[in-house]
């Protein structure tokens, strides 16, 4: 008797290697699945804009990554005595524009290459909603707690969101490997402060348009975390006590649906065996001379350097 209706992730023909670059982008979820990604120790970077949510923004963020165009100061502008980048994440902002534009370009420069040599692209749409920002008639990724009467809000209309998907997935296949092959997904996180029946219209309408484009493309997948939480999860203790954002359970198990899906097993034993390895690193002693102690550290350090031995890449870097 089967008292759940689970939803798989369909197995994927090629797997992630043990060297694959994997490049992520998006809502806070993206963020979460490629915190697991480094933890497991595999190559990864994860949103040289911070986080952002809706396809316009995204398709922004690619584009500038693509064409490695740095930010001038005539794109800036000031809040609170700070520089920001409307384009960008809060995390960007500093007090001094000079410093605001380096950790901007710095990131646009890591990003670029990055992709020139990534295999795997995962993108996590989490609205369709958009706000564009009154003064300079310019949509935007981050309203940075400008207030409210400076902005417009209103959905991102269908053409616009296939033509944001669509021009993503071009620009993504030019500067990334031949072979890269892009996931699609729509976070689950549930975005309440627009209304929960327009959040429903807000995912129905990401998920039509990721629908009606990626078939075009034959390295492009949808993954369907959104409907895992909603259909396979359908209960409140697997969130956060938001009653929002999934919980650690739930990302981990979304994780493992991933990685039966995409991981070779090569890199599923490498990745469990560095989670356990983080694991043990997280234990503290009050006596660092204990004989005990030391010999626990000194045979972690042997599994540590033997999984080394695994990769060209460096791992464990700061342990």
């Amino acid at each position: 008797m089967k008292f759940r209706t689970e939803v798989d992730i369909k197995e994927s023909k090629k797997k992630i290697g043990l060297e694959d670059k994997i490049f992520s982008i998006g809502s806070c979820f993206a963020s979460e699945m490629s915190d697991l990604l480094q933890m497991g120790q595999l190559q990864t970077i994860n949103n040289p804009f911070g986080t952002i949510f809706n396809p316009f923004s995204i398709g922004n963020a690619v584009k500038r990554l693509h064409d490695a165009e740095f930010y001038t100061e005539e794109e800036l502008i000031t809040f609170n005595d700070e520089f920001i980048s409307l384009d960008h994440h809060t995390s960007f902002d500093t007090r001094y524009i000079h410093q605001t534009l380096q950790k901007i370009n710095a990131k646009i420069e890591e990003g670029n290459s990055f992709l020139q040599d990534s295999d795997w692209v995962i993108i996590t749409y989490g609205t369709s909603f958009i706000y564009q920002f009154i003064p300079k008639q310019k949509l935007v990724a981050n309203c940075h707690k400008i207030p409210q009467k400076f902005f417009e809000k209103r959905l991102l209309t269908n053409q616009e969101l296939a033509d944001s998907i669509y021009n993503t997935i071009l620009n993504l296949n030019d500067i990334c490997r031949d072979d890269v092959q892009i996931l699609l997904t729509v976070s689950p996180v549930r975005h309440t402060k627009d209304g929960m029946v327009e959040n429903q219209l807000s995912k129905s309408k990401l998920i039509a348009a990721i629908h009606d484009t990626f078939p075009q493309f034959e390295n492009c997948h949808y993954l369907p975390v959104y409907e895992i939480l909603m259909d396979d999860l359908r209960d409140y203790r697997f969130y956060k006590e938001d009653m929002i954002h999934p919980n650690n359970q739930t990302v981990n198990y979304i994780f493992d649906k991933f990685g039966d899906a995409f991981f070779s097993d090569k890199t599923k034993d490498f990745i469990n065996e560095n989670f356990k390895i983080n694991k043990a690193l997280e234990h503290k002693t009050n006596d660092e001379k204990d004989p005990k102690y030391i010999e626990f550290k000194e045979k972690l350090n042997q599994r540590i350097e033997v999984q080394r031995q695994k990769v060209k890449h460096k791992i464990f870097s700061n342990d």
